[in-house]
């Protein structure tokens, strides 16, 4: 999404330095303009640099924070900016207008504001997350399962920037929750396992009464899929490729199942061979048919943009992370919902099922800025609906 968005850098860059041409400095708008437009396109550019190897990626996470920054701030700023221009034509209506200075020193203004919020949402993306208690409640669930505590851990992106430290924190404050479950619903790491698969070390410590089980998101097939698979696997969490587990449960049985992405097909630098894609595609109607007779069905997709077609296969609760949230107050409605068909974080009904949406226990460090939606760990507690 945000090697798309870059495109749109050229007409913000315009609306936002024009009134430098109504004071006729037109050295000052061009400079202006080609300096914007160069920081706009900087995640594209680091995006291709990843996709490349051509950069080392702990050179590439670092600069991708301070780019999400910047990007962030000309998306404000062009909002900013039309603000002011319907002031200035709220103004012109009323047979005032706004002098060619006080527009340019709107605009000074526009940016400051957009740079310090930005920067301020950068901090809140790489706090450690919370713990977020909820109950849900699910048609179908047995009475057995009725308290169940499942914690999520969504949305990880290990990486230089989340790095082992800070996944020690998220593992730390897993524990301390108490979970009888744990499930990681994909995008658990992001760069290759030579150089990141320490920064991913601290989940092999997660235990919980019932299991530790994960699924693929479209990050991992990003990051050479078959050799985290084989990190995980190593992690003893339960990687569930088009799998279903069986876990008893006070007499009756929990069927955990994971999808692959639809991701698959991608391309990537750290697969064994860079030619040949990794992984596989998401096989809703395999899991079903491995989950038949069990006493409910949870399902860990890490999109949620399919769920409907995975509510039509029975399953009764559906975990997915992938959104982180929305990110920001306005652009998950508006921007990150209609490209996940309307689910962006929360619960949802679906048909029968009930879909589950985390904010994210971490995130990419391409667009590490959060403003009101933080990252949070989930804890589900589990309630028979009435």
């Amino acid at each position: 999404m945000i090697f798309y968005a870059s495109l749109i850098v050229l007409p913000v860059a315009l609306w936002l330095w024009w009134p430098l041409l109504m004071r006729e400095k037109r050295g000052a708008f061009w400079l202006a303009f080609l300096v914007t437009a160069l920081f706009g396109a900087m995640p594209a550019a680091l995006i291709w640099a990843m996709r490349s190897a051509t950069l080392d990626y702990g050179v590439i996470a670092h600069l991708q924070v301070a780019a999400g920054w910047i990007f962030c701030a000309l998306a404000l700023a062009f909002v900013l900016a039309l603000l002011r221009d319907i002031a200035g034509l709220l103004l012109a209506l009323v047979g005032g207008g706004m002098s060619p200075r006080a527009r340019g020193l709107a605009t000074g203004l526009c940016v400051v504001i957009a740079l310090l919020v930005s920067g301020f949402g950068v901090t809140q993306a790489l706090k450690l997350p919370e713990v977020h208690e909820q109950d849900i409640a699910l048609p179908g669930l047995p009475a057995e399962f009725d308290g169940l505590r499942v914690a999520v851990i969504a949305d990880i992106h290990a990486s230089p920037i989340n790095n082992a430290r800070y996944v020690q924190g998220i593992v730390d404050r897993t524990l301390a929750a108490r979970p009888d479950l744990i499930v990681l619903p994909g995008d658990m790491v992001d760069g290759d396992v030579a150089t990141q698969a320490g920064n991913l070390a601290p989940l092999s410590q997660l235990r919980a009464k019932y299991g530790v089980f994960a699924a693929p998101g479209n990050h991992e097939y990003y990051s050479g899929y078959e050799a985290w698979a084989r990190v995980f696997r190593a992690q003893h969490l339960n990687y569930l490729e088009n799998q279903t587990q069986r876990v008893k449960i006070k007499g009756r049985t929990l069927a955990i199942s994971g999808i692959g992405d639809p991701a698959y097909g991608r391309l990537s630098q750290q697969n064994a061979d860079p030619s040949v894609p990794e992984g596989l595609p998401p096989d809703i109607a395999a899991v079903a048919k491995q989950a038949k007779g069990a006493d409910f069905h949870l399902l860990l997709a890490h999109q949620p943009k399919l769920a409907r077609e995975n509510a039509a296969q029975g399953v009764g609760l559906q975990i997915s992370g992938h959104t982180h949230g929305g990110h920001i107050l306005g652009m998950d409605r508006w921007l990150v919902a209609p490209v996940n068909n309307g689910y962006v974080r929360g619960t949802y009904d679906v048909d029968r099922m009930k879909l589950f949406v985390s904010n994210g226990a971490g995130l990419w460090a391409g667009f590490a800025v959060r403003l009101g939606v933080p990252s949070r760990i989930e804890v589900l507690v589990l309630r028979k609906a009435p």
